[in-house]
């Protein structure tokens, strides 16, 4: 099978848990190489993601690596399966990696909690407030990225439709309610969006108002994502340069305790819609 030239961030997670299995069972990448019947280069491609590896080969190296966690070695064999071309892919060479990468963490998550504190929930924002978003964006994007940054960000929010949508826990701070992008009409037009979209079953709107004080990681916007096995659940993190995406055990329990959190402090779904509807009457 060939390299790839750009592995995917689901692709470079593979590739990390196949060496987190083989470093923690003390296999050296010279034995792993002998035992799949490849060169020890090879080894480090896989590990990184850049060549993939056959279900066969990797239940071999689980084997031997005395990894008997069905669930877990299972869902690694469902991400060494061959891609199928997802709705993101015809975006590929026009906008950057990062946002296919969240595409596709949201599409294979059983479930999702993410917490704002400054901006709306991508997954529920309108157009209008996009794309007032998009332009004003450092450096500036032309008009043609913003189209493409557009119709990419709508076409993601269907994830939450249908009958098989994943649980998705959206926590917002009053402080991104109250922000005014676009003007008063398109905030207002995107609050009363936030309360429609609050009512789809898959989804649970929850909002901290500025009297619950203050809680761990503030200023941080975060996507947790609920994997098919506990060691594959994915932390998402915003950054002026991109996302960022972290999965080491420390760091999944940093963010599940920080989302706890604010889950606590959190206004009910009903007194949270109730709240954004009285905000919107403001504006």
């Amino acid at each position: 099978m060939a390299a790839r030239t750009s592995p995917t961030e689901r692709q470079k997670r593979l590739g990390a848990e196949l060496r987190r299995m083989r470093t923690s069972a003390d296999v050296p990448a010279e034995l792993a190489a002998e035992l799949l019947g490849v060169d020890r280069g090879k080894i480090s491609n896989i590990e990184a993601g850049s060549r993939p590896i056959s279900p066969d080969r990797l239940r071999t190296l689980a084997d031997n690596c005395g990894c008997s966690d069905g669930r877990y070695i299972d869902a690694l064999v469902e991400m060494a399966q061959p891609r199928s071309r997802g709705w993101w892919e015809k975006y590929r060479g026009t906008l950057p990696q990062g946002l296919f990468d969240i595409a596709e963490l949201e599409a294979h998550a059983l479930s999702m909690r993410a917490a704002y504190a400054m901006h709306m929930p991508g997954l529920l924002q309108t157009t209008d407030h996009a794309l007032a978003l998009f332009r004003v964006v450092i450096p500036k994007l032309p008009e043609r990225e913003i189209a493409l940054r557009l119709a990419h960000r709508m076409e993601r929010q269907a994830v939450l439709d249908g009958d098989v949508a994943p649980p998705y826990t959206a926590i917002v701070h009053e402080a991104a309610l109250r922000m005014q992008f676009g003007g008063r009409s398109v905030a207002r037009a995107q609050l009363l969006n936030l309360i429609e979209k609050s009512e789809q079953p898959s989804v649970r709107l929850l909002v901290i108002p500025f009297v619950a004080g203050a809680f761990p990681g503030a200023g941080q916007t975060v996507l947790y994502a609920d994997g098919p096995a506990p060691q594959l659940d994915t932390v998402q993190i915003d950054n002026s340069h991109g996302p960022v995406f972290v999965h080491t055990e420390p760091q999944l329990a940093k963010y599940q305790a920080h989302l706890d959190w604010m889950e606590r402090i959190a206004l009910s779904p009903r007194d949270s819609r109730d709240f954004i509807h009285a905000i919107a009457q403001q504006l």
